[in-house]
């Protein structure tokens, strides 16, 4: 089995679960008892600013990182929180998931993100996207999925609602051609 941590999930036009219809999912973790992801491009009626206040962080509201979106990362566990952030060093909570990506579920990264001491760039989720052993490559031979290397410049640097079809033209593929219908030979 081809681990695929650090790829996207693009969601197939066919997909059509209301959750993941036209989603991006960065891999985070994906091994023989299962994945977990992040959904990078569902942002909800959330704040940076409103998140902390609810959690009792203090925080600068007067900052564009308090003005950020929270993203929907998926139907498992909607109460918890997943960072993910360009590396930076004194983070000794956060895992390395590429030389470009890092996640943490830390309480000192989210009492940083409106300060000077914040990553460069970062993206709050809630909740994450688990699949059980096999489900995921079930669901890969049933097409619901495009895969591709992650890129963090998706993630961090393009509008969320541009991200699936810019990860789509990652693989040469005009997001219009795709076919909601899908075949085997």
């Amino acid at each position: 089995m081809q681990s695929l941590e650090n790829h996207f999930l693009i969601a197939m036009p066919s997909l059509q679960d209301p959750f993941f219809k036209h989603t991006v999912t960065y891999i985070c973790e994906h091994n023989e008892d299962g994945a977990m992801g992040l959904v990078v491009n569902h942002p909800i009626d959330v704040t940076v600013g409103e998140l902390l206040d609810k959690i009792e962080i203090d925080n600068d509201k007067s900052t564009s990182a308090a003005a950020e979106q929270v993203f929907a990362g998926g139907p498992v566990h909607t109460d918890r929180g997943f960072v993910l952030h360009t590396p930076k060093l004194g983070y000794s909570s956060s895992q390395e998931l590429s030389s470009n990506i890092m996640i943490t579920t830390s309480k000192d990264v989210l009492a940083s993100l409106t300060s000077n001491a914040r990553p460069e760039s970062f993206l709050i989720t809630l909740g994450y996207a688990g699949w059980e052993r096999g489900q995921l490559e079930k669901e890969l031979l049933e097409n619901s999925w495009l895969v591709i290397e992650a890129d963090p410049t998706i993630i961090f640097n393009t509008p969320p609602e541009q991200r699936w079809e810019k990860a789509v033209q990652m693989l040469g593929i005009d997001a219009t051609q795709l076919s909601s219908q899908a075949g085997h030979a």
